[in-house]
């Protein structure tokens, strides 16, 4: 299709700018214009248009298996296996990795809860278990720091809070958040490592009035609340390491716009069967009401 678009544009551009702007070489445009693609050549170029447009619109963060399931939504008709192939010849890949800030992680906390979770992600019903983490964002102004509050029944982030320090307040604004937007009507759990945020008196104090209960990961065992170390890793290498932030403002400003307008309504999730967070969660609940 776009060495068709060129042909159709000759009289007003120059080829080599087309062939430039389009991605595609011009000895490939002279080459088709002596014999045009074949029917199969033509599908492959029309779908690796559809992967592309998909693949801008996730913010260049998504893998074939997802590619293959907007083409699905989409109507087209194709394998994973293709979608596999003309994302790998289009130079297509997901973002993955990011490493750990490096440091020094020691101290005895003041209050340990047991580790009630146990690494059962897996929950029948919304806000019943919640996880919470903290991680760090780069700023030309200095570091700023994320607390968010994550549903494991849909692996939505319910709430969350941005600020220069980390401190107790910093989690407290997220579970206040994740507590005003959720109004649990029964006792939730709230899982969290072993940092001085949350083991601190004022912590415990909001999940006594809130009607939530602690479990804690083992000490320095990160496997144990590996939903929300997943949930950063994802927000890094899918928008944080391709961006500069000038300043801290910026930073909170761009995740919000991961969060709340990528991450929540859109962002497809291999947990919730190719759906995003706030699609299953509306799913499930059609399902209950009708009683499936």
């Amino acid at each position: 299709m776009r060495y068709a678009f060129i042909e159709a544009h000759r009289a007003e551009f120059s080829v080599r700018s087309m062939c430039r702007v389009l991605m595609v070489h011009f000895s490939g445009f002279y080459a088709w214009l002596k014999e045009p693609l074949s029917p199969r050549a033509q599908e492959d170029m029309r779908q690796t248009d559809l992967i592309q447009q998909a693949w801008a619109d996730s913010g260049r963060v998504y893998g074939y298996r997802k590619l293959h399931d907007d083409l699905l939504d989409q109507g087209e008709t194709c394998s994973e296996n293709r979608v596999a192939r003309l994302t790998s010849l289009a130079g297509i890949s997901a973002q993955i990795g990011y490493k750990r800030r490096p440091g020094r992680y020691g101290g005895k906390p003041a209050v340990v809860a047991d580790n009630t979770l146990d690494r059962q992600f897996e929950v029948e019903a919304p806000d019943v278990v919640w996880v919470t983490d903290i991680t760090y964002i780069k700023t030309h102004e200095g570091w700023s720091y994320l607390a968010v509050v994550i549903d494991l029944f849909s692996r939505r982030v319910v709430g969350w809070s941005m600020q220069s320090r980390m401190t107790t307040d910093l989690a407290l604004q997220a579970l206040l958040a994740a507590v005003w937007r959720r109004k649990p009507k029964t006792k939730v759990m709230i899982h969290s490592d072993q940092g001085s945020q949350f083991t601190s008196k004022e912590w415990l104090s909001f999940l006594g009035k809130h009607n939530l209960v602690a479990s804690m990961s083992r000490r320095g065992n990160c496997h144990d609340n590996a939903v929300a170390e997943s949930f950063f890793q994802l927000l890094k290498r899918e928008r944080v390491r391709r961006r500069t932030y000038v300043t801290r403002d910026a930073a909170r400003q761009d995740e919000f716009n991961y969060i709340e307008m990528f991450y929540n309504p859109t962002r497809k999730h291999t947990n919730n069967g190719m759906l995003s967070p706030v699609d299953y969660e509306t799913e499930q609940k059609k399902m209950s009401e009708v009683g499936v």
